[in-house]
């Protein structure tokens, strides 16, 4: 009888796509570029937009990027969605890991493909130090390397061994 396999566990990825569309849709719809809500001392919601990746890594190198981080992001989720079908159910933390990733890196690909941009609009800070503005998919995608950081560790069994390639 085979065993069932990760892909279950896609439905985290449609919920974190949905919500993080959802809520760039909204801050679109109701903002002004730059215009910043304060909700608390430390969080503001703030509308920007991001023309490169992480921290607008290459955001200023002429466009080309755009198209590189929409490749990158479906060559990341298909391997993703392909280690999803390999793997058992059972593996829940790098299931999920996968599973966030997959929704949040779709998500920005759709934005960016949409828009040319990213739209950004969490805004965290104490006193003079800001942290970059960011959104729900990123929340997403960091959620997910954590779960799979915390698998590595909480599953060591299920990890090969140094040099010869036993589980």
């Amino acid at each position: 009888m085979k065993k069932k396999n990760g892909l279950p566990f896609l439905w985290l990825s449609a919920v974190a796509f949905i919500l993080d569309l959802l809520s760039k849709w909204i801050v679109v719809k109701n903002f002004q570029l730059y215009e910043s809500i304060n909700i608390l001392p430390v969080f503001n919601l703030t509308y920007v937009r991001n023309y490169g990746a992480a921290f607008s890594f290459l955001a200023d190198h002429g466009g080309w990027q755009k198209y590189f981080f929409i490749a990158l992001a479906l060559g990341i989720s298909a391997l993703l969605v392909f280690w999803l079908a390999r793997n058992d159910f059972n593996k829940k933390l790098a299931n999920g890991g996968y599973a966030l990733i997959i929704g949040g890196a779709l998500a920005n690909m759709v934005d960016r493909t949409y828009h040319g941009f990213v739209v950004d609009f969490l805004h965290v800070y104490w006193d003079i130090y800001h942290f970059p503005v960011f959104n729900l998919a990123d929340i997403s995608i960091s959620l997910g390397a954590g779960l799979l950081i915390l698998d590595y560790f909480v599953n060591p069994e299920q990890k090969e061994t140094a040099g010869n390639g036993e589980k």
